[in-house]
């Protein structure tokens, strides 16, 4: 008689940190980071709109794009850019889940920010938002900080997509844990 083990496939992880992570707080005087990728024009924009306000709240932004090239030496050289992106910022916001593999980068890259101990806030589009989920759970991060944009997002107009940003904008905020009111006085 041959005896083995059966694994459930649904599982929790016993090291899973359900803890959304630090909140942002005040912006002012804190560098923002935000995470771009090569495919998706409306993060962009969604992201430019977004700075303009963390700028007006004191903070510096950087961005940094995220290139498809993730295997081999290139993806080695990503991994390095990466890694010198999130040791410069003090706030991480990683977008955009709109796709199964930008959904799969983006958690990744927002996981890493978390590990550093960094408030981070991934931003997926609805349809993504339970891949997105699971994803961070099964990375061990079940709390990670996920922002909803509606979706689809990235076929609107610039106009569309500038009111989208101006309307997520509380939402946004109170997600990274830095309510209108925190902004307001950060920047006075």
């Amino acid at each position: 008689m041959t005896i083995g083990n059966v694994l459930d496939p649904t599982a929790l992880r016993t090291d899973d940190i359900t803890s959304p992570g630090p909140d942002a707080g005040h912006l002012a005087g804190k560098t923002v980071g935000i995470r771009l990728d090569e495919i998706w024009r409306s993060w962009d924009w969604v992201a430019e709109s977004w700075a303009e306000t963390f700028r007006d709240c004191g903070a510096v932004v950087k961005f940094w794009r995220s290139s498809q090239g993730r295997t081999g030496s290139e993806g080695e050289r990503v991994a390095k850019s990466l890694e010198e992106f999130l040791n410069s910022i003090d706030i991480a916001v990683v977008g955009l889940a709109n796709c199964g593999s930008c959904t799969g980068w983006t958690i990744h890259d927002a996981l890493a920010a978390a590990a550093k101990g960094l408030p981070t806030t991934a931003v997926c589009t609805e349809n993504f938002l339970e891949l997105g989920r699971n994803l961070a759970q099964r990375g061990g991060r079940s709390g990670l900080r996920i922002h909803v944009l509606p979706y689809p997002l990235n076929e609107k107009l610039r106009e569309e997509v500038d009111a989208v940003a101006h309307d997520h904008l509380a939402g946004m905020l109170g997600t990274m844990g830095a309510d209108l009111n925190t902004v307001r006085e950060a920047a006075q």
